[in-house]
């Protein structure tokens, strides 16, 4: 992995460093030979009236009065800062000559506050990793004092989305060719990231599996009292990322099976058909703590997904987290699902996807569950940063230079 070195994280997501954060991961684990300053989102303006009674707000407010101290040592070698600035909340504007110029102020104020904090520290020639943030970290390359390389980390095709479409389809590609290497963690990603820059690659995804030391015992036995194989999936319940006409397709065809759904629903599933069927169970949002035990309970697990702009690329975390159980699964095939196709049954249309499901509740291949899950135990931040080291390697450290009006 990475060593020795001074590393600067900025990264789109709103929240802090947290359980199951990705960069939180990332940041833990580059710390363990590195010095990490992880730079939490700024409070732009917008948020700072609408969510003013939200807790990360105050926090941030806290920080920009001097009431509270913006920079947190929360393990050995990582930091996080949260910025003593305000933004300016810019993305509505139609016009780009206007946008730039108001987004190089807002960047230099994320500058300002990183360049004080990164000499606090006494950081010096540091990496900046750039987690898909294309607005906020746009001109940073060039702002922060003696940056020796960056890194441009995507993990969602963000430019899909209406919110990032206006500026976000211009900027990212810009971005992307002024960093020193682009990583993503999908092969359809890194395929996207060398339309802009060559040195663009596929280091894969970082799991958590320390969940597994605490694996209680199977969800209720009630599920299983009808004898209906349980077919499960997990997780949040949203239309834009899952197939609801297709699963309304396999449970209407498959009476004889037990369709089991874990977790939070959005609007249009609380008003599909799925609810009417007899044979699909929803059980709403759950503790993260229960999750294995619900996983353990399904005989075969299903991703179902949507292919859709946002969705083709996604690194199916989901997946790893059902094969570390050896479990049979069926999935929406993919470019990004290609890496799995040895150890899942890749499926195009409710068809295919009966006939798999069938397959796998006939399994009774020992060494094919142990397959799956030495697969998937082997998805580590560990093995994503040696493969980002890797990266970093094959090109020169030296950022590239680009002007900017």
């Amino acid at each position: 992995m990475i060593r020795n070195r001074d590393i600067i994280i900025v990264g789109l997501q709103p929240w802090d460093i947290e359980i199951g954060s990705n960069c939180k991961n990332i940041a833990a684990v580059m710390a363990r030979t590195n010095r990490v300053l992880y730079v939490n989102r700024a409070l732009d303006r917008i948020s700072a009236i609408r969510d003013r009674n939200d807790a990360k707000t105050r926090t941030r407010k806290s920080s920009i009065a001097g009431q509270a101290s913006d920079l947190q040592l929360i393990a050995p070698n990582l930091w996080t800062l949260d910025p003593r600035t305000i933004l300016e909340s810019i993305n509505w504007i139609p016009f780009a000559g206007l946008f730039d110029r108001l987004n190089r102020i807002n960047n230099k104020r994320m500058a300002n506050a990183i360049n004080d904090a990164a000499a606090r520290l006494g950081f010096s020639d540091p990496l900046l990793f750039i987690d898909n943030d294309f607005f906020r970290a746009f001109y940073l390359p060039e702002m922060i004092s003696g940056v020796s390389g960056t890194i441009y980390y995507i993990r969602d095709n963000l430019t899909s989305q209406p919110y990032f479409q206006r500026h976000g389809l211009r900027l990212e590609p810009q971005l992307m060719a002024k960093s020193t290497v682009v990583v993503a963690n999908s092969a359809w990603l890194a395929s996207y990231g060398r339309k802009h820059n060559p040195a663009s690659f596929d280091i894969g995804q970082g799991c958590d599996f320390s969940w597994l030391d605490n694996v209680g015992p199977e969800a209720p036995s009630l599920l299983k009292e009808n004898g209906k194989p349980v077919i499960g999936y997990v997780g949040a319940l949203i239309a834009s990322r899952l197939d609801i006409g297709l699963m309304e397709d396999i449970a209407a065809r498959r009476p004889d099976w037990q369709f089991l759904l874990v977790g939070p629903e959005d609007e249009a599933f609380r008003q599909s058909p799925l609810h009417t069927m007899p044979n699909v169970l929803f059980t709403g949002n759950r503790p993260s703590s229960e999750l294995p035990s619900w996983i353990q309970s399904f005989d075969v697990c299903i991703n179902p997904q949507l292919v859709n702009p946002m969705t083709i690329g996604n690194y199916p975390r989901k997946i790893d987290e059902y094969l570390a159980f050896g479990k049979p699964v069926a999935a929406t095939a993919t470019e990004a699902m290609e890496m799995f196709a040895s150890y899942v049954y890749l499926c195009k249309g409710a068809g295919e996807y009966i006939d798999a499901i069938a397959k796998g509740l006939r399994e009774h291949d020992e060494t094919l569950r142990e397959r799956r899950k030495a697969f998937a135990l082997s998805h580590t931040w560990e093995n994503s940063l040696a493969a980002l080291e890797a990266a970093l390697t094959s090109v020169s450290t030296q950022p590239k230079t680009v002007q900017h009006g």
